[in-house]
């Protein structure tokens, strides 16, 4: 039944409350729902938080998000990882309906010492309920101050010295409740914070100490998981805090691909990574010439050592070698003509993997992934990216993650699932920690815009997004044509779009060579054929991989998915958006602007939301600043757009760097004080402002937002 005061709507919930909302350890997050009561006396809220054990916090207040709307938010925050419930609990406010009137009544003289004495006999109640470190003494001293009969005091003066700051504060740890009536239960997943937070490096350990004869007169050697481990330490210097790889188990020999996918593999070619198992062994073993297990270990205690987690792809497939074909017939899918079915994605055809069928032995099948997972856990493994998730079963995910979570929920899972959206967000709601997603095909500013949206808004609740630049099986067609700029673009906008993104290892290096002409796929794809790389070549991209992490640590903003808000900016090549993040002295403020085009220079009039930068000063006329700047490459003056100010006059300038209007430099229009952390440079801006950037130069501005100032 309804409560005596409607609680409705509440959010984040998922799927009714039937799956837990996500969040992880000390992410703030915002409570919502529309409450309201019958006729005009007032009423509160908030939101209770419960504890894995059902132990209740410390209750959180709600206040309206805009008036007249009945709806109603707090943010709250979870310190510690598991599965937690949270509340929402509306009330009559009998105080503040009782203030309402009286401030009314009392100041056209009618019933005034009924007012009075009604609000006196309220504050004895509320009393009851306050401690003494709290303010008692307070309350009663206004209930006090209320019933006072001296004739000096004007009954308004009266009330006026009763509703004393201190009273407010001691009702607002206490208030005095009545008709309390409180939400379902909603659950809430908490987990630890790389779940949300991290950035991914992807790269093929075989491919790391490889020698390979690029006449193919001698057969190539593969590098082993020991030469692997010489490159993690230019991995964290580059601020890494995962590193990816993809299948470490043997690889089969029937139908064998060789480079670029050909079928007619040589006996020196090294075959796909997910065509697994062979003879040595199948998902629990390593491959051969990678090494041992021993040598897997030294490799994720190394990882550790420089302060990352190794993830591991867990691929649920294998090779017409693998021992499961001989042990386990059942679990494949058996043709009329005899031979069991190969994996297809028409008109594309994997005769070297064969997919498992879930429908014929469905408990031995979730044994054996338990199994594995639990043997690579064993070895340091608590991150898996899980291969091609879309194709198996929901119900098997939701009972192999749900397995896994019971005893041990600090493993995490990456779905690899680029599919259809529902059942994206379905893998997303049963387990899955984390998703990739379509960024790599979101190139346009209404793309973005509208996809970022989405995934920060109310998908927020349950689905995680991991925006990679590239993978080994995409190149898009913006980084093959685009140059040098379009993965620096990319990368920025991974990087602070998110608060988890990664790369595939070349793309510092710019690789941008298609299969053929229209082709997604990489020219001699690392998939199926070694790939060592120059790495002292100093042109590269790395500098700038290096300097994202580094922000991404240093702030918090940008550790957060929430939070992302876009601003107007007139020019569709350019993009505009802000995050924040922390809170109290932590509290932080990141603006990013980005040249969307990476063969062109694009200017244009930026106009800053003060509700979303948390900066009330420039939501006047008289924050329509024309601060601006000059782009590298660009004259030393840039000429602002002229906006309206305080006068409703037009006013324009010639600005240098930073330089600000006079109107500013008189203290008549508010500014805020933004630093670009990619140059160095520090401007003034107001609600309007020009912005230039040239992609060749500077394809964005990274702003953290100093202050707002007079």
């Amino acid at each position: 039944m309804i409560g005596r005061i409607p609680v409705l709507d509440v959010t984040p919930s998922v799927d009714c409350g039937r799956r837990p909302a996500k969040s992880v350890v000390g992410e703030a997050f915002e409570v919502s729902a529309t409450l309201f009561r019958e006729g005009h006396d007032l009423i509160g809220a908030n939101v209770v938080l419960r504890d894995p054990r059902g132990r209740s916090g410390p209750w959180t207040p709600m206040r309206e998000l805009a008036p007249g709307t009945d709806r109603w938010g707090a943010r709250i925050t979870a310190h510690t990882p598991g599965r937690w419930t949270y509340t929402v609990e509306a009330w009559a406010d009998p105080v503040a309906t009782w203030e309402h009137a009286a401030r009314i009544k009392i100041a056209a003289g009618v019933d005034v010492g009924l007012m009075l004495e009604e609000g006196a006999l309220l504050l004895d109640r509320a009393a009851a309920g306050v401690t003494k470190k709290d303010g008692k003494a307070h309350v009663l001293a206004s209930a006090e101050t209320l019933r006072a009969t001296e004739p000096a005091m004007a009954p308004m003066d009266r009330l006026e010295a009763a509703l004393t700051p201190e009273l407010a504060a001691a009702l607002a740890r206490h208030p005095l409740r009545e008709l309390v009536s409180a939400s379902r239960p909603v659950p809430l997943q908490v987990d630890r914070r790389r779940a949300l937070y991290g950035s991914w490096y992807e790269f093929f350990p075989r491919s790391e100490g490889a020698q390979v004869d690029p006449e193919r007169r001698s057969a190539p050697v593969s590098g082993t998981l020991r030469t692997a481990a010489e490159r993690l330490p230019a991995v964290a210097e580059m601020g890494f805090d995962v590193v990816y790889l993809p299948p470490v188990h043997p690889i089969g020999r029937a139908f064998r691909k060789g480079p670029n996918n050909t079928l007619d593999a040589g006996p020196a070619d090294v075959g796909s990574p997910w065509a697994i198992g062979s003879q040595e062994g199948g998902h629990d073993a390593i491959h051969p010439d990678l090494g041992t297990l021993e040598d897997f270990d030294a490799f994720v205690a190394r990882a550790a050592e420089l302060g990352m987690e190794v993830a591991l792809d867990f691929a649920l497939q294998c090779s017409p070698d693998h021992p499961w074909v001989e042990k386990h017939p059942e679990w494949f899918t058996e043709r009329a003509d005899g031979t069991i079915a190969y994996a297809e994605n028409p008109p594309k055809k994997y005769q070297d993997i064969y997919p498992v069928n879930f429908d014929r032995d469905f408990d031995g099948i979730v044994a054996e992934t338990v199994r594995l997972l639990r043997h690579w856990m064993s070895h340091g493994v608590r991150i898996f990216r899980v291969d091609n998730p879309h194709t198996k079963p929901v119900v098997f995910w939701e009972k192999v993650l749900g397995e896994i979570a019971r005893t041990d929920p600090d493993v995490l899972f990456l779905a690899e699932a680029f599919t259809r959206p529902a059942m994206m967000h379905t893998l997303a709601k049963v387990g899955f920690h984390q998703s990739y997603t379509y960024f790599t095909w979101r190139n346009t500013k209404q793309e973005l815009t509208e996809y970022l949206t989405e995934l920060s808004g109310e998908a927020a609740a349950y689905m995680r997004p991991n925006l990679f630049t590239n993978t080994p099986d995409i190149l898009h067609a913006y980084l093959q044509h685009g140059g040098r700029p379009a993965f620096a673009i990319r990368a920025v906008l991974a990087a602070t779009l998110s608060p988890s993104w990664g790369v595939y290892s070349g793309y510092e290096l710019y690789e941008n060579a298609p299969a053929h002409p229209g082709s997604e796929e990489y020219l001699d794809s690392e998939k199926y054929q070694l790939r060592p790389r120059d790495w002292s070549r100093t042109d590269t991209l790395a500098p700038l991989l290096t300097t994202l992490n580094r922000l991404r640590r240093e702030h918090p903003a940008l550790q957060e998915l929430r939070d992302l808000r876009f601003h107007p900016i007139d020019n569709d090549q350019l993009l505009a958006f802000s995050k924040r993040g922390g809170e109290g002295e932590s509290a932080d403020e990141v603006l990013v602007v980005v040249n969307l085009d990476p063969h062109r220079a694009h200017e244009g009039t930026l106009t800053l939301d003060p509700d979303a930068l948390d900066t009330p000063a420039l939501d006047t006329p008289a924050g329509d600043a024309a601060a601006g700047h000059a782009g590298p490459g660009h004259p030393s003056h840039a000429h602002a757009h002229a906006t309206e100010g305080a006068t409703g006059q037009a006013h324009g300038a010639t600005l240098t760097v930073g330089q600000p209007t006079a109107a500013q430099r008189a203290g008549a229009e508010p500014v805020i004080e933004v630093h670009d952390e990619l140059t160095g440079e520090t401007y003034r801006w107001g609600r309007h402002n020009y912005v230039r950037l040239d992609p060749h130069t500077r394809p964005a501005h990274i702003l953290t937002v100093r202050r707002a100032t007079q």
